[in-house]
This record gives structure tokens, sequence and C-alpha cells, in this order.
């Protein structure tokens, strides 16, 4: 799931993965990335503690984080959706 906060600043994107394992991370566009998304930039990972040295198990998932991210940005909402969430 995708979690877009509008703020002061930059809007803030949080990508969480819901079941186990359960982890979440902030995540911004790469503005140097030539579609100005590109796969995103990684602020904040959180993890569970028993994850700790399994780097492997980490990088896939982190990985496929970002790729849902990349594809959340590109691919427009339907407009009913939109409309049921007043955007």
């Amino acid at each position: 799931m995708r979690i877009e906060r509008d703020g002061p600043g930059r809007a803030r994107h949080c990508v969480v993965h819901l079941v186990d394992p359960k982890f979440s991370l902030e995540i911004e566009p790469d503005r140097e990335a030539p579609d100005k998304i590109g796969r995103g930039v990684i602020k904040r990972v959180r993890v569970p503690n028993s994850w700790a040295g399994d780097y492997g198990k980490c990088a896939k998932l982190l990985s496929a984080a970002q790729e849902f991210f990349t594809e959340s940005l590109a691919t427009p909402a339907p407009k009913a959706e939109t409309r049921r969430f007043g955007v």
C-alpha cells in the first residue's frame, strides 16, 4: 500500500507491506531521474528486529517496494476512485 501525505515543502510517500514480514519505508521521487520519479530515493526504513543481519531478504523486499512505488505513481488512478477520496 502506498500512502501519500501532503505537508509543508514536499509530499511524503510511504510504502507499507501489510503481511508478514511487516515493514514500511519512506520514499520520495528521484528528481534527478529523466522522468522525475525513477525508482525513488529511500529516506527511512522500518523493519522488525528479527531482520537484523538478513540483508538478502531485506534487499529483495525493498527492491520490490521501490518497483511498486514507481508503478503506483506511473499509472493514474481511476476517476471514480479520485472522486471517492476527494482528490
